[in-house]
């Protein structure tokens, strides 16, 4: 049975938009449904490399798990990476157009949309039901003309919308009925309803709420949602970000203690969301120098730009902290960008990150050299660890990276790769010091592997004197229930046959 498209749009950005998709597809494909996420834009700089070597946001590769699908680009044609206060890589369809202002971009649009709708109309073809997303707020004036991916979306692929508020943050009846009031009346035929996310308490106290709503806007209030507190999805919004970083101290409870340096330009920090949930690991962003005391495992992140967050380090004085740190015996973790930080120098002659020829040192923590390359690396890898407690243990990650990393001192490979793209492979991957101690990688994704993930933490707490704790679990089955669990609460809570009608053809 073919379903009309549903939209989810925002009164602002995370109000829970990319959560409700998830969880609609996981509802529709419980009930037998082949439904599937749809994004057209997605700025974010937590990405993912799908089966076929394409690049695509996160937040749509958890979509297309909750509906129990393998992701493809077509789920998210156009991925914006920005690359500094001005300027994004643009991705479509999974591959680097370029690095564009905001300007250039918009002198896109003919052709970008060309692309969007190729990609839609595949899905539509393939799935019965796509829900699509919106970005940020639906309702942003000035925006308007440029839009690829709010109404001008719902109108090129005649959605049903529905407009989710965060009443957390206050201000609801500004976000639903303010909205509505700045809608076209094109815009306002295809609006289906309102949902209220985030509610705390007795929903019951929110009617008089629903009936203002509804008085005022002529449109039903479809669903008041519980704020699911200890809801475990994978975030990719800077605000998301901001509420894992740091506050205090560590606790001093004898978990070992594992800090995240939050970059200016941080990519892909779902990477260490495995980390979070493990009983025995305390996992910290740190944002200021002097939180990386204490730590016992420091982890410089991805980045999208290496040198600009190389000399952050610096200036905010977490470079010298980060020497002190190695010198009297911690463990430091590079990935991607933060491998590439953690080695004599980073060069960039073809100017990917800026100006052609800059480089700058590194911290010299690992002896190797990174070159910046024109063309993205994109792999999904199949690797083996070489050693430690990690030993023979199997993972699989991808690889996501415009540089090119090479040993030029002592230390030996981390990883001895089995598959690349799903073809058998030979080589090694990442280095690390002769003790261990400081290490790199290019490998997104490594503590998802449940084995390798205990067996490191297990090694780490030895030598770090911590209790490793009981372990976490499938951190895959751990997501499954994450996904079940939110399906139960949507079908709770929203008024899912209303919806249903909406959208029959």
């Amino acid at each position: 049975m073919k379903f009309r498209p549903l939209m989810i749009l925002g009164s602002g950005s995370d109000v829970g938009k990319s959560v409700l998709v998830a969880g609609l597809c996981r509802v529709f494909a419980q009930e037998g449904v082949k439904v599937a996420p749809f994004k057209a834009q997605n700025m974010a700089l937590n990405s993912f490399v799908t089966a076929q070597g394409g690049e695509m946001g996160r937040a749509q590769v958890v979509q297309a798990r909750a509906a129990g699908l393998e992701p493809h680009v077509d789920m998210n044609p156009i991925l914006l990476k920005p690359s500094s206060e001005v300027g994004s890589q643009v991705i479509v369809q999974g591959r680097v157009l370029g690095n564009f202002s905001a300007r250039d971009y918009y002198r896109l649009k003919p052709r970008l949309v060309r692309r969007v709708m190729e990609s839609f109309r595949r899905l539509a073809r393939q799935y019965e039901l796509l829900i699509l997303e919106g970005a940020g707020s639906a309702v942003e004036l000035n925006l308007k003309a440029h839009d690829l991916v709010n109404f001008a979306m719902a109108r090129r692929a005649d959605a049903r919308v529905l407009l989710v508020a965060d009443i957390e943050r206050g201000g609801v009846f500004a976000a639903t009925i303010g909205a509505f009031q700045l809608l076209t009346p094109a815009e306002r035929r295809r609006l289906g309803g309102f949902i209220i996310n985030k509610f705390r308490g007795d929903p019951a106290l929110f009617a008089d709420g629903v009936e203002i709503i509804a008085r005022r806007t002529g449109r039903p209030v479809l669903g008041v949602l519980p704020y699911l507190r200890d809801l475990a999805l994978p975030e990719e919004d800077s605000v998301a970000l901001a509420r894992k970083s740091a506050g205090g101290g560590w606790q001093g409870d004898g978990r070992l203690r594992i800090g995240v340096v939050r970059l200016p330009h941080i990519s892909n920090y779902t990477d260490f969301d495995p980390l979070e949930r493990e009983p025995g690991v305390e996992l910290r962003y740190l944002t200021a120098p002097e939180e990386v005391a204490g730590a016992d495992l420091v982890i410089l992140p991805g980045s999208k730009n290496t040198l600009a967050d190389l000399a952050h380090l610096r200036e905010q004085g977490f470079a010298a902290c980060l020497m002190e740190f190695a010198r009297l015996g911690g463990h430091v973790l590079g990935v991607c960008g933060g491998y590439q930080m953690l080695g004599l120098e980073v060069r960039d002659p073809l100017g990917v990150e800026g100006p052609p020829g800059q480089s700058a040192p590194g911290l010299g923590l690992l002896p190797v050299v990174t070159t910046m390359a024109g063309e993205k690396t994109l792999t999904r890898v199949e690797a083996e660890a070489l050693t430690g407690e990690a030993r023979e243990q199997r993972l699989t990650a991808y690889e996501i990276h415009m540089g090119v990393t090479e040993p030029v001192g002592e230390g030996r490979p981390l990883f001895a790769l089995v598959a690349v793209n799903g073809q058998a492979a030979t080589g090694l991957e990442g280095w690390q010091s002769p003790d261990g101690r400081i290490a790199g990688t290019y490998l997104h994704g490594l503590f998802d592997a449940d084995g390798f993930r205990r067996a490191y933490l297990t090694g780490l707490a030895r030598e770090r004197g911590r209790r490793p704790g009981p372990g976490a679990g499938s951190f895959q089955a751990f997501q499954e229930e994450q996904f079940d669990r939110l399906a139960a609460a949507l079908r709770q809570h929203l008024n899912l046959e209303a919806i249903r009608e909406m959208i029959r053809k």
